[in-house]
């Protein structure tokens, strides 16, 4: 029991376990934000331009059973909405990360510059040199 409990405490300690869990509860928080962008902010202005449009409430019946198929369509297009959000979200944000690995390789290139002095200069310092001999 003891080896149990000493291979469970190495797991646990291990960093991808760790990594894993600050992940999940980042996406946590990261799925309130994008379903109160879904809820809050872009169905609402849907439901204007669709006249209020509530898909939920369509239904058909068989015998006793009731069909609700309008729930699945409500479903789809929450989940398309929620889809577009997140593309809009992560392509901003790859645009963000471009800009500044380009920015980080521009400052890179300009302290190397720096650093290795040019061709010409590196002559002059020869003939300077050269002459002070």
């Amino acid at each position: 029991m003891k080896a149990f409990i000493k291979e469970f405490k190495e797991f646990i300690s291990q960093g991808n376990v760790m990594s894993m869990a600050i992940g999940i509860i980042i996406g946590g928080a990261f799925t309130a934000i994008v379903t109160s962008v879904v809820d809050d902010i872009i169905g609402p202005v849907i439901g204007l331009i669709c006249g209020g449009l509530d898909f939920s409430k369509l239904s058909f019946g068989i015998g006793d059973a009731q069909i609700m198929f309008g729930n699945f369509i409500q479903a789809v297009i929450n989940f398309l909405i929620t889809a577009i959000v997140l593309f809009l979200i992560i392509k901003s944000f790859n645009k963000m990360k471009e800009k500044a690995d380009a920015l980080k390789k521009k400052k890179n290139e300009e302290e190397a510059a720096a650093e290795d002095p040019a061709e010409e200069i590196l002559l002059l310092r020869e003939i300077r040199d050269s002459l002070k001999k």
